[in-house]
């Protein structure tokens, strides 16, 4: 599942490939841009924020055009050199960029926009703080997950406008290694401030990594709470529950995976 971690990566691959290069061809396959042509313009920059990662297109500055693209749950990007066979299906290539020396595709992305630079703060500027980022503030983090005191710490990590990168797989092990039942109000999280850190530390532990892991080296598996429902805690042996405390339609991206013993139930 592509979390900031995976899009970072993904943002450092795509700005080693086409920054500083001219386009050669483009093939957008989405309806709204299908007809736009960028070929002849160079990559002025590729960076990420949080899950989004932003291409930007153009010469001047001034006429710079960003293209705007979210991973979602099954989105990836890949490099080949020119005429090099895809290792995926045509069907679910979403955007083609070529150059003299690298061709990019974006498959199975869940969105692609087009839009001038300029206007890249209505696209990301309500995003909170990235923990991979620049602009990264775990005071600024806390400040704006205390405006919803009373709401589940567990919701409010995936907020993005909370703190941008962080998804279901570094919100449950975030709470499980500080011990926090993700139904616990945010005002009521005994340290919140050492779980910010623990999500930038997680994230920042697998930014290098093909592999994402949160555990120890001496534990083989990679988690300690993500995706075990019904197998044994490694602190005390519990099984761990499969906990949804999102709206129905939303169940899929709001899974939690808890041990009932190390992060009791607030409301227990």
């Amino acid at each position: 599942m592509p979390e900031g971690d995976s899009v970072h990566r993904a943002a450092r691959m795509l700005d080693a490939a086409l920054t500083g290069h001219v386009l050669t061809k483009t093939d957008f396959r989405v309806p709204q841009v299908a007809t736009v042509d960028l070929a002849g313009r160079p990559v002025d920059s590729v960076c990420a924020r949080g899950k989004h990662l932003l291409i930007r297109i153009g010469a001047d500055p001034a006429q710079l055009l960003t293209m705007h693209t979210h991973l979602m749950m099954d989105g990836r990007w890949e490099v080949y050199a020119p005429g090099e066979r895809w290792r995926v299906a045509g069907h679910k290539v979403r955007c083609v960029l070529t150059n003299s020396t690298f061709e990019a595709i974006g498959v199975d992305l869940g969105f692609l926009r087009l839009f001038p630079s300029r206007l890249e703060p209505q696209a990301v500027g309500h995003l909170g703080p990235d923990p991979l980022g620049r602009d990264w503030d775990p005071d600024e983090v806390r400040e704006r997950m205390l405006q919803a005191p009373e709401r589940a710490v567990g919701l409010a990590l995936l907020d993005q406008r909370n703190m941008a990168g962080v998804g279901n797989i570094y919100r449950s092990e975030a709470l499980f290694v500080c011990r926090v039942h993700p139904l616990t109000p945010v005002g009521e999280v005994p340290d919140l401030p050492r779980l910010i850190e623990r999500c930038f530390l997680m994230l920042h532990a697998n930014r290098d990594r093909e592999r994402r892991k949160t555990t120890p080296a001496e534990l083989r598996e990679p988690y300690w709470a993500y995706k075990r429902a019904g197998r044994p805690c490694f602190r005390c042996g519990t099984p761990l529950d499969l906990l949804r405390i999102g709206p129905a339609k939303l169940q899929q991206d709001r899974d939690a995976y808890v041990c009932r013993t190390c992060q009791p139930d607030p409301a227990a």
